[in-house]
């Protein structure tokens, strides 16, 4: 009851203070629930069933680009549909279930708004043409800088009878994909229309922009304002100053629209830690810029492009010596904290009693913060909580070396950390704390996987070009890249198979699945394979597949249509063996077969309907 009533003053809060960019006074920690190529371990399905853990933990977790971006495999920095949520991490059917269940579990999701560029379909100039709520929405090429990618697309352009935009860039320039007008009409026109889509049915919390530095911020504003989205955040890599002029940058009427990422934290702490030197943290960083820009400030320790530019290049990131140290420090200070997934994953336990002892003092992003002593071998930070209650946090190489005040006990310590809480607060609970986080940390045993048979169903409606009355399915499976095919060379197995559902006519195929998460994956072709589709995967259930007359890069895309034929999924199961079934949402959730919703369910492995409400096992 304690954390429903919570997560319902936290709502009441955010719409209070909806389009000021962050809420002020907010507690929240949020998680990155995803790194780079992460495609495996923040599929929608497989971050909804963690839903209820991280509701203990996490106010906020922002995922990946959900927007389809061409097929294969895509982190989605190459957006190129806006209302197709087909992505590399599932339907949107799935991702409709996670944000739902993370909802339920008082978290709200971040989406991640890739609007500087945009891919194109086949030339440096085409966008898709998409239609939502009976309007119709696509981007021009008169929709493009007029210097973008250094004037190469304008050569291309008058080249090929193609107009760009009379303007420049508002930011700076970015190759590889065309930059957006953001002051053409039709862009702001087709922006607006998606971020309300996030918000107002995809059911998004609020925004993650990607490189901010691209386009004005005064564009941030503006369709922050529009949307009324209470949680925006720009990635701004720079120091504290222009992260500072870049927040002001986005004000409407006078009202700051979106806060910032705190990039000069991590470079901050790589600084201390390559020269052991932890008088090097506390100075530069947003968040010690002055308190009114602290509750602008998401501070962080990692995130998938410093994580991914490290790794390839081997001894520049040492922040990985300090881990627990580095969250510990921004876990105790104002601003909001961001948990890298990764960090995550390594030192959940460490990192679950950080955010308690945060909240057990109260600190939110607001919160008033001091440096005790700062030295060569630690950092001592005194931050003041909600009625007075102190945090003290010691970080560095030697955080012993500190002998924190009398009125201060300790409450926990790792490698490189320890935390003192002042004498006020009240830690009577605290042992119970630690039992449950103990108890979450034990690995659940999985499921036994009973092999099933998963049916792809194509519409036998082929766009032209196909040939009709039949497809080419060309499969394989995750396990060891197994083909599937009888015929193991291109184009697979010619598939020629009708049946009749919700009145259209299929073809289809059924594959055995053998191994848990190893989804299969399809290409479609005709005749000797051309033309073909493109890449579809994570298929772990019987699907219904559509396949779309338009195309990416010579490729016809493909368009789950599974949630519009229940009907030919299966019938209700009758007269089995309760006490043999294990019952499951889409999402991963396990159910109580006596308290159903009408809906689809998973029972050993396949799928059935359950109309009615009630048992499906009678």
């Amino acid at each position: 009851m304690k954390r429903i009533f919570t997560f319902i003053v936290s709502a009441l809060c955010a719409l209070t203070v909806s389009a000021q960019g962050w809420p002020e006074n907010y507690g929240g920690v949020m998680l990155q629930g995803f790194y780079w190529d992460s495609f495996k371990e923040t599929k929608w399905k497989t971050l909804e069933k963690q839903a209820p853990e991280l509701g203990h933990y996490f106010s906020l977790v922002w995922v990946p680009q959900s927007g389809y971006c061409g097929g294969g495999n895509s982190m989605g920095y190459d957006p190129l549909y806006y209302f197709n949520q087909q992505s590399s991490f599932g339907s949107e059917t799935d991702l409709r279930a996670m944000i739902r269940a993370f909802k339920d579990n008082g978290i709200g999701t971040i989406a991640d708004v890739v609007v500087n560029h945009r891919k194109n379909k086949s030339n440096w100039v085409d966008f898709p043409a998409e239609t939502y709520g009976e309007e119709t929405y696509e981007m021009l090429s008169t929709d493009i800088c007029k210097n973008d990618d250094g004037g190469e697309t304008l050569t291309w352009a008058n080249k090929n009878g193609y107009k760009l935009s009379e303007n420049n860039d508002t930011g700076e320039g970015w190759s590889g994909m065309r930059d957006l007008d953001h002051k053409s009409e039709n862009v702001q026109r087709c922006v607006k229309a998606y971020l309300k889509y996030l918000i107002e049915d995809l059911g998004y919390s609020g925004f993650r922009y990607d490189m901010v530095k691209g386009f004005s911020a005064s564009f941030v504003g503006n369709y922050n304002a529009y949307v009324n989205v209470p949680f925006s955040v720009g990635e701004h890599f720079g120091n504290a100053d222009e992260a500072r002029t870049w927040i002001d940058g986005t004000k409407v009427n006078g009202v700051r629209q979106s806060a910032a990422f705190d990039f000069q934290m991590h470079y901050r702490l790589s600084d201390a830690i390559t020269k052991s030197d932890w008088t090097k943290l506390g100075t530069y960083q947003l968040v010690n810029s002055g308190s009114e820009y602290n509750r602008y400030a998401i501070t962080f320790v990692e995130n998938h492009d410093t994580q991914y530019r490290s790794s390839s290049e081997p001894g520049s990131c040492p922040i990985n010596n300090y881990i627990e140290a580095s969250n510990a420090y921004i876990l105790a200070l104002p601003g909001t904290p961001c948990i890298f997934l990764k960090h995550w994953l390594k030192y959940k336990t460490e990192i679950k009693k950080m955010i308690e002892v945060r909240k057990l003092v109260g600190i939110t992003n607001t919160s008033k913060h001091t440096t005790l002593k700062s030295s060569m071998k630690y950092m001592a930070t005194e931050t003041t909580g909600a009625g007075g209650k102190k945090l003290l946090s010691v970080v560095g190489s030697s955080p012993t070396s500190y002998t924190a005040p009398d009125q201060y006990k300790k409450i926990i310590e790792g490698y490189g950390y320890i935390y003192y809480v002042s004498e006020d607060v009240d830690t009577s609970g605290w042992q119970a704390i630690l039992d449950r986080i103990a108890s979450e940390d034990v690995p659940e045993p999985e499921e036994p996987f009973e092999d099933r048979d998963v049916t792809i169903y194509v519409d036998a409606n082929l766009p032209a070009g196909w040939t009709a009355g039949f497809a080419n399915f060309w499969v394989w499976s995750d396990t060891n890249s197994s083909n599937l095919c009888t015929n193991k060379n291109w184009p697979g197995d010619k598939i020629t198979a009708v049946k009749e559902v919700d009145g259209k006519n299929w073809i289809y195929s059924t594959y055995r699945v053998t191994k848990a998460n190893h989804p299969i994956n399809i290409v479609l072709s005709t005749g000797t394979g051309s033309p073909q589709t493109v890449d579809f995967t994570g298929i772990e259930n019987t699907m219904f597949l559509e396949v779309l007359a338009d195309k990416v890069n010579g490729k016809n895309m493909i368009k789950d249509v599974t949630a519009q034929h229940p009907t030919g999924i299966s019938d209700i199961i009758i007269n089995q063996t309760s006490n043999k079934n294990i019952i499951y949402t889409l999402g991963g959730q396990k159910v109580d077969e006596n308290n159903l919703q009408p809906g689809i369910y998973i029972i050993n492995g396949k799928k059935f309907i359950n109309a009615g409400g009630k048992s499906l096992l009678r």
